[in-house]
């Protein structure tokens, strides 16, 4: 219920007054109304049909402002190269933000000193072009999450660093071990040495919603605390980053944002800052974090056994168009097409083969890869998983134990050896009209024969040069069959047309490069 104070009605102003209140009163604003009629504000938001509309979040940032740290790394050498920024996001890269070179001014200029003490990303002292640089630390945020110390922040932040120290807002500064790091979504762990209680912020139990409020408290350009305000733009964000979603924000992120937390109005962390799309290096209103989820599911790992293990399937993986779709049988763009089988990995001795469309996990439907990804990741190593393919029309159930994902990433995507034979063409070619091309076979070497067939020619308006097929790329299958001569082509793409596929799949090799490529078959 609504509470006034009493209004003394002995001035003139009175009407006013109570005109105001009224008006107040209908948003549902607590309003107090003392002698002289000035009315003062005494709550910071309001009700409305569509939930909370905060007037200032002055509350908020007191709430949680004392739980978010500063991050200091050194190698022991001055400045951690490339630390301590967001990592570039899609669209260019990360260059630092107001960064340039100190204007060159006369000693005895009244502004000399001022540009001669800007931070380093702003181009003072330290910087790339200035003739007497210092060393400096990396620099990035975090926010502590209970009560003993530990302390969430980016891997990119404290990525080489020898040295950690964590600093709070009323400049109470501490070292800090590493406990962990997850460089696959960019979480480290910390932990302050101290027997101290700290305060802490609790991390969101709800997804955040496009349009809700957010507030980013970090440690910008090492200028300390700052506090900026958005909403949440868009979520499921692909950044080129991995197989995880990220939410964007359009609050105000920069260099030294980097392991910051992104509050909503209740205080509870919905994400961490981590990346930033900027074509300069500044902020262009357009940010993302790692949602809550991702960062519960890391840090659970890291703080019981100082690492994360995910589950590792062992293949290269690529989306299902509706043309591969359509050659695969299936009835509509969905799975994951498997485009090579890494060697010596779990799935090089399950059964599944290149070209298989991976479908379902463990009866969870599969989307995309990245969901695919994501899926295998949620199982610990040596699960035995079942896992459902479509091959060229005809559905199985394999299963795979699986391993454990390699901490190196080139090692993830390892290809078989390729062999280093030249392929030279014979002089026959054969025109197939329902590809659009003209093929050849392939030698390797004078006298014996090469894998596959080589394409001699592709007509610029066909499908197969809308997909990027070219002279000099070798087909390898058709259909999942493997191929040696054109009329292996022909009998497959004959094989396809009597199936009623309006589409059929190749498996092509251009240079070093394997991928599957869908090509609409003509009529006739």
């Amino acid at each position: 219920m609504l509470k006034l104070a009493p209004v003394k009605p002995r001035t003139i102003r009175r009407a006013g007054a109570l005109a105001g209140v009224a008006a107040a009163a209908s948003l549902g604003i607590l309003l107090v109304v003392p002698q002289g009629g000035v009315v003062a504000q005494q709550r910071t938001e309001v009700q409305t049909p569509f939930g909370r509309a905060p007037l200032t979040f002055a509350d908020i940032v007191e709430k949680v402002k004392p739980a978010v740290v500063s991050i200091h790394a050194s190698n022991g050498t001055g400045r951690l190269a490339k630390r301590g920024g967001p990592r570039p996001g899609p669209g260019g890269p990360n260059a630092p933000g107001g960064r340039g070179v100190v204007p060159d001014l006369p000693d005895d200029h009244p502004l000399n000193e001022f540009f001669r003490n800007l931070p380093r990303d702003f181009g003072g002292r330290g910087a790339p072009n200035s003739p007497t640089p210092r060393p400096s630390l990396a620099q990035g945020s975090g926010f502590v999450i209970s009560a003993d110390g530990y302390v969430v922040t980016n891997n990119h932040v404290i990525d080489g660093a020898e040295k950690i120290s964590v600093s709070f807002d009323r400049d109470n500064k501490f070292d800090a071990e590493l406990i962990g790091t997850d460089p696959r979504t960019d979480v480290a762990l910390l932990k302050i040495k101290s027997d101290k209680k700290f305060e802490f912020v609790r991390m969101a139990s709800k997804e955040a919603r496009v349009g809700d409020w957010v507030i980013a408290v970090g440690n910008p350009f090492g200028l300390g605390g700052t506090v900026t305000a958005g909403i949440v733009s868009a979520s499921g964000r692909d950044i080129g980053s991995g197989p995880y979603d990220f939410l964007q924000i359009d609050a105000a992120v920069n260099r030294g944002n980097s392991g910051g937390p992104t509050f909503n109005l209740d205080g509870e962390v919905i994400g961490v800052n981590t990346a930033i799309y900027s074509p300069s290096g500044g902020n262009v209103g357009i940010a993302f974090a790692i949602p809550t989820k991702t960062v519960n599911e890391v840090v659970a790992q890291l703080r019981s056994k100082g690492s994360v293990s995910r589950g590792w399937l062992g293949v290269k993986i690529e989306n299902i168009d509706e043309d591969k779709a359509a050659s695969l049988g299936l009835g509509q763009a969905r799975g994951a097409l498997i485009n090579e089988i890494t060697a010596g990995g779990p799935a090089s001795s399950s059964g599944l083969r290149a070209g298989d469309a991976i479908t379902m996990v463990e009866n969870t439907s599969i989307r995309d890869s990245r969901e695919l990804a994501r899926k295998i990741a949620e199982f610990a190593p040596g699960t035995t998983v079942q896992i459902q393919v479509m091959r060229y029309g005809k559905s199985e159930v394999i299963p795979v134990k699986l391993g454990t994902f390699p901490s190196n990433p080139e090692v993830a995507i390892q290809s078989p050896p390729q062999s280093n034979r030249e392929a030279t063409p014979t002089p026959t070619v054969t025109e197939l009209e329902q590809l659009g091309m003209s093929l050849t076979p392939v030698t390797a070497r004078a006298g014996e024969a090469g894998d596959g067939v080589a394409i001699s020619d592709v007509k610029s308006d066909s499908d197969a040069a809308t997909k990027g097929l070219k002279t000099g790329d070798v087909i390898l299958e058709v259909q999942g069959e493997k191929v040696a001569t054109p009329a292996d082509v022909s009998a497959g793409v004959k094989k396809a047309t009597e199936g009623g596929r309006r589409a059929v799949l190749l498996r092509v090799k251009s240079g070093d490069v394997l991928r599957f490529v869908a090509v609409q078959l003509k009529a006739g």
